[in-house]
C-alpha cells in the first residue's frame, strides 16, 4: 500500500488526480450539476474532487492492492468513480497548480477504481475560510471503469 498525505490548495473548490499524460486533465464539461452534487467529476484520464472550501485542504491518497472494506461510518460523503492511468504516474494537484511541479505517485498502468470519502463538511465557517473538512482518496486496480456512484450522500459544496 502507498499512503501519501497532502495539503492542497483547492482553488475553484477542487483538486485533481490524473494520469501524467498532458492530453488529459480537461474537466471543463464534466462539472455538471450532478457532478457538483456528488463532489466528483470524471473525464478521460482525470478525476476532479470537489471540496467544501476554496482553501488549502488536507487530502490523503492511498493506493491499495484490492478493494477496501466498506467504510461509511465517520464520513459525511462517499463516492466511487473510475480512472485510467496509462503512464504509470498519478498526478495529485490543486486544479491551478503548476502541472510540472505537481506531486507524482508511481503506480502500475491500468484501470483503477477510486473512492472519495469526505468528512467535516459541516465544520466550514460561514465565510468559507476555515473548517475541519478533510478528504481521503483510495485507489485500487479494477477490471473496468465505473461511472460515478454515490455510496453515501452528504451536503455538496455551495
Amino acid at each position: 500500500m502507498i499512503r501519501r498525505e497532502f495539503e492542497l490548495f483547492a482553488d475553484y473548490f477542487q483538486i485533481h488526480l490524473q494520469d501524467d499524460d498532458l492530453r488529459f486533465g480537461d474537466l471543463s464539461a464534466a462539472w455538471t450539476a450532478d457532478a457538483v452534487r456528488r463532489m466528483i467529476a470524471v473525464a478521460p484520464g482525470v478525476v476532479g474532487i470537489g471540496t467544501a472550501r476554496n482553501m488549502t485542504v488536507p487530502v490523503v491518497v492511498e493506493v491499495l492492492r484490492a478493494e477496501p472494506a466498506a467504510d461509511l461510518d465517520g464520513w459525511d460523503h462517499v463516492v466511487d468513480a473510475g480512472l485510467d492511468v496509462t503512464t504509470g504516474s498519478l498526478v495529485v494537484a490543486g486544479c491551478t497548480d503548476d502541472f510540472a511541479d505537481a506531486v507524482r505517485i508511481p503506480i502500475p498502468p491500468g484501470l483503477y477504481r477510486l473512492r472519495l470519502s469526505c468528512a467535516g463538511l459541516d465544520t466550514v465557517s460561514e465565510d468559507g475560510l476555515a473548517g475541519e473538512d478533510h478528504y481521503r482518496v483510495q485507489l485500487w486496480p479494477a477490471k473496468k471503469l465505473v461511472s460515478p456512484t454515490v455510496l453515501k450522500q452528504g451536503e455538496a459544496p455551495k
